[in-house]
Order: C-alpha cells, then structure tokens, then sequence
C-alpha cells in the first residue's frame, strides 16, 4: 500500500511541478551560470547505494569545503540557494527517486555515503536507519530540522522505525507541506567573525572541519 501511495503521488507531482522544475533550473542558471544539479550519492534501505538529484543550493565548488553532515555557512548559498533550502523546494527532483522506488516519501532521510561511514562504527545502531526505506520528509526532518546532531536524529528515525504506518505518513507529509509554505525549512548558518578558522566538535566526538 505505501509502496503505491508514493508512486501514484509521485507520479502526480511530477506531472503538477514541471513548471517549477522550468523555473527553478533558470534562476539557478542565471545566478551563476553554474550546474543547475547537484549529484550525490546517498545509502539507503539495506545498504542500497543510490544517486539523488537536488537543484544546486550552494556556490561552485563549494562541496570541497562544506561537508555533506555541515549546515553550509552563509557565505555559501546563493540567493535562488536561500529560497530553495528554506521551501525545501531543492529536493523536488527527489520524486524520481520515489518513482524508481529508490525512495518513499515518508522515512528516515538517506544519508550521504561520506557520513554513513564516517559514523557508523560510532554509533553501531545508525544502521537500524536503513530497515526502513529512506524518504523525503519524515519525523527528523519534521521535528528535529534545527539539530545537526546525528544521535538526536537517529532518535527520531527509530521512532519512525518502530512506529510506520499509513495514517502517520500522511500526517508527516502534511505537516511538511504546511513548512513549506511557510519557508521554516532550512537555513544558512550565520557565521559569527570569532568563529573563522575553528573546528566544529559534534557531540559524538568526531571534529568536522569547517
């Protein structure tokens, strides 16, 4: 049931969002005259390594510095890049992940490859993450967007986990809907100038460079 929710309702905003897809791609041209996508490679239910597409947020070669686990500093995103990443509107072209099935709608967020392994011999039970198939919005994403910690995450996912059923999904998507079009999704980092050249330490022991 949930396997044909997602592709019928996929498949209808595909249909409904091809203008926006226009849309989006121009601006994100014109800012710059950068890649309108940017690719990356994330792991997802069982371990199934799977490429996502998401209009590009943040300035050309910035993934060189930024990492996939960073809130990306200010400094960083464009202007089209502030819109997208706080609408969410940069993980539309995530419905083609849906229709193939790589992706539900509802579910754990799929981590970036990099992340996975940088993490999970830390913390053994990030991989009860990938009982469940990854998904566009869910309660992490929903409730805990304002925490990069992964331990507060993985919390929520498990919630999810232990918790899956129809009525649940649905109440997710609306909520996701409703924080959309309120652009309360995410935000760029203000960068305080004391801050330059520090290393960001998570609560998990493990330094990320900035």
């Amino acid at each position: 049931m949930k396997r044909v929710f997602d592709f019928a309702l996929a498949a209808l905003g595909l249909a409904m969002s091809a203008p926006l897809w226009a849309l989006f791609a121009i601006a994100v041209k014109l800012e710059d005259g950068g890649p309108v996508f940017y690719r990356q490679m994330r792991v997802g239910q069982k371990g199934h390594v799977f490429s996502v597409l998401k209009f590009r947020t943040l300035r050309r070669d910035a993934d060189k510095t930024v990492r996939p686990w960073m809130a990306p500093g200010e400094e960083w995103v464009t202007r089209m890049g502030v819109f997208l990443r706080r609408t969410a509107m940069d993980e539309l072209p995530q419905i083609l992940n849906i229709l193939r099935g790589d992706m539900s709608f509802v579910g754990p967020r799929a981590m970036p490859v990099s992340e996975f392994e940088a993490f999970k011999e830390k913390i053994p039970s990030l991989s009860r993450r990938l009982e469940a198939r990854p998904g566009l919005t869910g309660i992490a994403q929903v409730y805990g967007k304002a925490t990069r910690n992964i331990r507060a995450k993985l919390r929520y996912d498990l919630l999810y986990v232990g918790k899956q059923s129809f009525l649940l999904d649905i109440q997710l998507i609306l909520l996701s809907v409703l924080l959309t079009l309120r652009g309360r999704w995410e935000q760029p980092k203000r960068r305080h100038p004391k801050d330059e050249g520090k290393r960001t330490q998570t609560e998990d022991g493990v330094v990320l460079p900035d």
